[in-house]
């Protein structure tokens, strides 16, 4: 047996890093999965958490569902279900078990139902078959309406009963069809294509009781969705529970929660139209009555007015009548012309008081104090003028070369007249000019 080797540093895990590190990797490899298989020892404890496990015949897994997630549940889970589970695969750290932590749940069979449901229903809507633009209203009063369900079953008893007690004028005819099982699609086309071609309903009802994805799957079939669509007269559909939804309800013109809700809507409740009709007669009745009241009212004014409005009586109030709106006019005009004259007045008055002979000394006045003004500003604008004039000129001169010239210095040009800074490139003989404070000097270069 070979000797350990002491010299190789060792990395020590403890249970608890160890099963965390387990854990880590098996949630990076294995983020999550879907796994189908039956449910055992299901327990549901005080804390609302599920934790069952899941086997077929060659092993099994231990499953916690955590409260948040297993109150989503649609269906309570037992010993014995054949179920389809979504899980992230973990590890119990404390100990040390392998386990699934399920996020959703549902029996299988109905996931792959519900999976083609989802799919059929994406397709029809976007061919636009939901389109809310295409749906027709329901009539206000329907006098014939074609209920398409089972002849035996609860929901027809439910329709039955709600209209004859809300609406006992419409007729209804149960068109008879079966609502579950594979000869049910093609009866409930073949009845929506007959109510539809015959034109004798107002409105269609397609319903039927609850029950589970499967029992209801009649009405998601797409040559059901299809015939609703292609039909003439509006339809209602009432499928199953509130809770239900089917291809039918979507494409449907109204979709109701429950067949007894859709009776509700298909027609309105009779009591009430009488209740709402007794109070329009009453109203008619009084109002009647008030206008018959007021025109007798004013047939017996209208006769007393005619008794005592003689026609010599009636000359005598209008000559009295005329001869004070005479007095009256008189009056207005006589204050009007005097408002005019007062008028005329005061604006004379400020027409004189605006005259040039009046305004011409206040003018000359005005005049000669802007001249006094303008004068003095001009006087020191030039004055500072002046003394900003002498310090440019002084500080110029201090940088003029005339300056430099009057300390002794010269300039010497060429004869093209540039200055020279250097002696060299001066050949002997060249004519120079020196320019000195008070003039200029004409030289020549000798060869010394």
């Amino acid at each position: 047996m070979p000797a350990l080797d002491d010299s190789t540093p060792r990395h020590v895990l403890t249970p608890s890093s160890l099963n965390r590190l387990v854990r880590d990797l098996l949630g990076d490899a294995l983020p999550q999965v879907w796994i189908e298989g039956e449910l055992s020892n299901v327990a549901r404890p005080a804390s609302g958490h599920v934790y069952f496990t899941l086997k077929d015949s060659g092993a099994q897994v231990r499953c916690a569902m955590f409260k948040m997630k297993a109150s989503a549940l649609r269906f309570r889970p037992v010993d014995g279900m054949q179920v389809m589970v979504r899980a992230k695969v973990g590890l119990y750290e404390p100990r040390g078990e392998f386990q699934l932590v399920a996020e959703y749940m549902e029996p299988s069979g109905e996931g792959a139902l519900q999976r083609e449901f989802e799919q059929l229903k994406a397709r029809l809507n976007a061919e636009g078959l939901f389109d809310p633009s295409r749906k027709r209203p329901l009539p206000r009063y329907a006098r014939r309406i074609g209920v398409i369900t089972s002849a035996t079953g609860a929901a027809v008893r439910d329709v039955l009963s709600v209209l004859a007690r809300r609406w006992p004028l419409a007729h209804v005819e149960i068109l008879p069809v079966p609502v579950q099982g594979r000869e049910a699609p093609p009866a409930i086309v073949a009845m929506l294509r007959k109510a539809s071609a015959c034109a004798r309903y107002d409105v269609v009802l397609l319903t039927r009781g609850g029950g589970s994805l499967e029992d209801l799957w009649a009405f998601n079939e797409e040559v059901v969705a299809r015939a609703i669509h292609a039909s003439a007269v509006p339809v209602i559909s009432a499928v199953g529970h509130e809770i239900d939804f089917s291809i039918a309800d979507f494409v449907a013109d109204l979709r109701a929660p429950t067949p007894s809700a859709a009776a509700e809507l298909l027609v309105p409740d009779a009591v009430a139209i009488g209740r709402h009709l007794r109070q329009l007669q009453q109203r008619l009745l009084t109002v009647q009555l008030g206008r018959l009241q007021a025109q007798s009212q004013r047939i017996d004014h209208l006769l007393a007015r005619l008794q005592a409005q003689r026609p010599q009586a009636r000359l005598q109030r209008d000559r009295e009548r005329l001869v004070h709106l005479r007095r009256r006019l008189t009056t207005a005009l006589r204050e009007q012309d005097q408002r005019r004259r007062t008028r005329l007045e005061r604006l004379h008055a400020r027409l004189l008081a605006r005259h040039p002979r009046n305004q011409l000394p206040l003018l000359q006045r005005r005049l000669a104090e802007q001249d006094q003004r303008l004068r003095r500003a001009i006087t020191q604008l030039l004055q500072r003028r002046q003394t900003q004039l002498r310090h440019d000129g002084r500080a110029l001169h201090a940088v003029s070369p005339l300056a430099t010239l009057e300390r002794g210095y010269a300039i010497v040009f060429d004869a093209d007249g540039k200055v020279l800074r250097s002696v060299q490139n001066v050949a002997a003989n060249t004519r120079l000019r020196a320019r000195l404070a008070d003039g200029e000097l004409q030289l020549q270069v000798s060869d010394d």
